[in-house]
C-alpha cells in the first residue's frame, strides 16, 4: 500500500464534551468457566460480548453519558443483552428489537497462544442495520459517535452504514467520529479479506480519532511497519493511537508524539481489553486530560478487562485512578494496573 501525502493535522484538537454514542453489534457470548479450552470444558457461562457496547459501558464506568445505537433479536439473548447494558447505565433507547432477525451468537475458545472466538451471527439482527440509523435521535446529538472496524464486515448494508458515517469530512460533521479498526479476520470471509486492507484504511483514515493495535496494522498494512509507519499511512485522523499489545501505547496528536508503557498485569482473558482500552482514552479526552494522562487512563481501563474471563470488569477506585494518573513517568512503569 502506497503511503498517502497529507499534512499532519493540527495538534491540539479535542473532541467537544458531551454523550458517546456507540454503534455495533452485541452479541450472547459463552464463555468456559473456569477459563480453559473449550473442549476441556464442562460448564459454559453465558455472558454479553459487543465492542462497542463494551466501549460503552466503560465510558460511563467513568462516568461520560454514553449510549449504544444497534439491534438484537426479539428473544431472551436480547432481552438479557438489552437489560445488561442499561443496567450499566448506558442509554440503550436506540437499539431496535428485529421480530424477524435472531440476536448474534459467540462461543469463546480460550488457549495458551490466545483466545479463540466462533462466531455465530450471519443473518442476526445487527447485520441488518444500515446507513438509515444515522437519523436516530440518538446519533444526530452525540458529541462522539464511536464505530469499529468489526461493524463493516457484518454485511453490505453494515458496510453502508459506517462508510456514510464517515462520508463527510472531519471538522464538517455534526459529531466527532472515533473508529476503532479492531480487525476480525473471521468476519472477512466470502470474497472480502482480500479488500479487509483497503477498506479498513480507508475508514480509518477519515475518522476524527483512530485506534489500531500495531499487530493489526502489520497483518493489514505491512509486517515491517512501526508506530510512526502507521501514522504515515493514516494521516487523516487528528489523533491517532498505535497500541503495541502490553508494550505501549502511541499517540499521535497532530505531528507531536507522546508514549506510554503498559503497567504490568495478570492477564486472565485479553478479549475486551482493546475496547476499554478506547473508553479509557477517550474519557480522557473528554474530561480534559492532557494526550499523557488518557493514555494512561487508557491502559487502566484496559488492565481492568484483563483481569477477568469476560469483557467488563470492575475500575480501580476513582481516588487511586486520580493518584496513578498524576505519578512521575519513572514510577508509572513500575505500577501494577490491578493495584487499587
Amino acid at each position: 500500500m502506497s503511503t498517502p501525502q497529507a499534512q499532519a493535522p493540527a495538534v491540539g484538537w479535542r473532541p467537544a464534551p458531551g454523550p458517546v454514542t456507540c454503534i455495533g453489534e452485541t452479541m450472547a457470548a459463552f464463555v468456559p468457566e473456569p477459563v480453559a479450552p473449550l473442549d476441556g470444558a464442562d460448564l459454559l457461562r453465558v455472558r454479553i460480548a459487543g465492542a462497542e457496547s463494551n466501549a460503552a459501558v466503560y465510558l460511563a464506568d467513568h462516568g461520560v453519558p454514553a449510549r449504544w445505537v444497534s439491534a438484537v433479536g426479539d428473544d431472551p439473548f436480547g432481552r438479557r443483552i438489552l437489560a445488561e447494558v442499561a443496567a450499566a447505565g448506558v442509554d440503550v433507547r436506540g437499539v431496535r428489537t428485529d421480530p424477524r432477525r435472531p440476536t448474534g451468537l459467540l462461543v469463546k475458545d480460550p488457549a495458551p497462544e490466545g483466545t479463540g472466538v466462533r462466531y455465530y451471527r450471519r443473518g442476526s439482527a445487527a447485520s441488518a442495520l444500515g446507513p438509515d440509523l444515522l437519523d436516530d435521535e440518538t446519533v444526530r446529538t452525540a458529541s462522539v459517535v464511536h464505530l469499529s472496524g468489526i461493524t463493516p464486515a457484518l454485511s453490505p448494508d453494515c458496510l453502508a452504514l459506517v462508510t456514510e458515517a464517515l462520508r463527510t469530512p472531519p471538522g464538517e460533521r455534526p459529531y466527532s467520529i472515533s473508529f476503532d479498526v479492531n480487525h476480525r479476520p473471521a468476519l472477512w470471509t466470502d470474497g472480502t479479506a482480500a479488500t479487509a486492507g483497503s477498506v479498513l484504511h480507508g475508514l480509518a483514515n477519515r475518522a476524527d480519532l483512530t485506534f489500531v493495535g500495531l499487530d493489526e496494522a502489520r497483518a493489514l498494512w505491512g509486517a515491517e511497519l512501526e508506530a510512526a509507519d502507521v501514522r504515515a499511512l493514516l494521516p487523516g485522523p487528528r489523533i491517532l493511537v498505535v497500541k503495541d499489545g502490553a508494550h505501549e501505547a502511541t499517540a499521535f496528536d497532530g505531528a507531536q508524539v507522546h508514549a506510554v508503557p503498559a503497567p504490568k498485569v495478570e492477564v486472565v482473558e485479553p478479549v475486551g481489553a482493546g475496547d476499554a482500552f478506547a473508553a479509557g482514552f477517550l474519557a480522557g479526552l473528554l474530561r480534559g486530560e492532557d494526550m499523557v494522562r488518557a493514555l494512561r487512563l487508557g491502559h487502566l481501563t484496559a488492565g481492568a478487562a484483563l483481569r477477568v474471563s469476560g469483557d467488563h470488569g470492575p475500575l480501580p477506585e476513582p481516588a487511586r485512578i486520580a493518584e496513578l494518573l498524576s505519578i512521575p513517568p519513572g514510577q508509572w512503569s513500575l505500577i501494577l494496573s490491578e493495584s487499587r
